[in-house]
């Protein structure tokens, strides 16, 4: 493919100068990356600007380089005013288009996208659909599984794992979808046949700003500036957020819309809700059928998931009962209110919750599975991200929690202890479920995961927040030291359990 044949199909209408129409065989984004015969995007970042690296992608061998000014590196240079929106139409035309092909569901919001996203391709694959998957745990493309940097990967790199999903046999693909890929364009040319939103609730306000912004990079993926709407939208009804959402896809009538919740009449909606240790339990009233449904997934957030994958699945003709009957033997998501069990007399959870919403959620639910015992949870926040949100977090555990324990999360280049004083001032400020409720700091994360353990007494119930799936403690420098809360949790129960151990 020439370069004026690849500008041409992308729609693209920067001009090429100077002149010149070279073949192209292959896309980069970084120089490092560039083969011989490469077009290179020169993507302005947060901290270096890919501009200052065309000389060097040229000598690697690139015949064109997409800018925003010229570089004069002489080789075609195509000018336009934005090189990540021109990075994903220019990706998917050069890969022919792979979701044109692909049925594709992408799934935002700030809590439930990595179960939602699992639960669609599990009721899809149970429909004899070979469904690849994109997002926060791993990847799946031709049935295997591989690792992730991030969760929406950049536009050029998505293109070629769609295209990748296509010649391995895959028909669909259920992707998460963040704001952070949302406002930095990677999203741009993929044709989403179902936009999932879950919920809004506060993250990521070091990078949007204001909660109105962060809605306004969600809703996105619903109202794209350019490019298709989403053949179906689903959204939760029962979310502020989402019940605007809702109402604004309707009024620019953007795409058909499909409504989910508990507490409104939503077009998918559960009633008759309980949850216990092995799972939830409820009726689906899904456009006048009523179909039962029992989730292997205890808690009412997941009883929100579920409904948001029936109602995609719908969209892409799944019937209710198929949906219900496949959910019934849905696999628990790694790190997602997943038990630790090495036979000990109390539970554990580890759940990757990290926001004030998913602690509260995540907490409340724990405490419904409580008989007589207390709730322990060990937790702490991320560093170099959402300052405000830490005593919130502080305030959610200290309302729903026994027994705190506030230790570091992933610090990255804050002091873990000034993190740690700002949960610690947001828990003082609310009142704790009883008077024998107590909070202690442990900033080293083992140890505090140990202490909480060590704490616990039979029918108790510890939580493990803030890190889930992830394997590294992230420090300083771009350090990562591996750290798996689900594998210290384990390798801590086995030596209470040891000859002659302590509590």
């Amino acid at each position: 493919m020439t370069l004026r044949e690849l500008l041409d199909a992308a729609g693209i209408a920067g001009t090429a100068d100077p002149g010149g129409n070279p073949g192209i065989t292959g896309l980069a984004y970084r120089s490092e990356s560039v083969t011989p015969g490469a077009l290179f995007f020169c993507v302005p970042g947060f901290v270096v600007d890919g501009h200052e690296f065309a000389p060097d992608a040229v000598a690697r061998g690139a015949v064109a380089v997409v800018c925003e000014r010229s570089v004069g590196a002489g080789v075609p240079e195509v000018v336009v005013p934005s090189v990540r929106a021109a990075m994903g139409p220019l990706a998917a035309a050069y890969h022919g288009n792979p979701t044109r092909d692909l049925r594709v569901v992408g799934v935002t919001g700030t809590n439930g996208k990595t179960t939602t996203a699992f639960l669609v391709r599990h009721l899809l694959e149970a429909q004899g659909i070979q469904t690849g998957l994109l997002g926060t745990v791993h990847s799946v493309v031709g049935s295997r599984v591989e690792a992730v940097e991030r969760t929406t990967p950049e536009a050029v790199d998505l293109q070629a794992t769609f295209r990748r999903m296509l010649d391995s046999g895959d028909e669909a693909c259920v992707m998460e979808v963040s704001s952070h890929a949302l406002e930095l364009f990677r999203a741009e040319g993929i044709e989403f046949d179902v936009a999932v939103f879950t919920n809004l609730t506060q993250d990521h306000l070091d990078f949007h700003g204001t909660l109105d912004a962060y809605f306004a990079a969600k809703r996105r993926l619903f109202m794209p500036e350019s490019g298709p709407a989403p053949g179906a939208a689903v959204v939760n009804a029962d979310d502020d957020w989402g019940a605007q959402l809702a109402q604004d896809v309707r009024d620019a009538g953007s795409a058909p819309v499909a409504t989910f919740g508990v507490d409104s009449d939503a077009d998918f909606r559960a009633t008759h809700v309980d949850y216990d240790a092995a799972g939830a339990t409820f009726e689906c009233h899904a456009r006048g059928a009523s179909v039962p449904v029992r989730l292997p997934l205890p808690g009412l957030f997941n009883v929100y998931n579920a409904l948001a994958a029936i109602a995609a699945g719908h969209a892409l003709g799944v019937a209710p009962h198929a949906a219900a009957e496949a959910l019934a033997t849905a696999q628990r998501v790694p790190g997602r209110f997943e038990p630790v069990d090495e036979g000990q007399a109390f539970s554990v959870l580890v759940d990757y919750a990290h926001t004030p919403d998913s602690l509260e959620n995540v907490l409340a639910s724990a405490r419904g599975l409580l008989d007589d015992g207390r709730l322990i949870v060990v937790f702490g926040a991320g560093g170099d991200r959402d300052r405000d949100k830490r005593p919130l977090m502080g305030a959610a555990a200290r309302r729903l929690a026994d027994h705190l324990v506030v230790t570091s999360d992933n610090p990255r280049s804050e002091d873990p202890d000034s993190i740690i004083a700002a949960i610690v001032a947001g828990a003082n400020a609310e009142t704790p479920p009883d008077e024998s409720a107590a909070m202690e700091v442990e900033s080293d994360r083992r140890t505090a995961i140990e202490r909480a353990l060590v704490l616990a007494q039979p029918g108790d119930i510890v939580v493990i927040a803030g890190k889930g799936h992830e394997q590294g403690q992230e420090f300083e420098g771009g350090r990562k030291l591996p750290f798996d809360d689900r594998e210290v949790a384990r390798d801590a129960l086995r030596g209470l359990r040891a000859p002659g151990a302590r509590r």
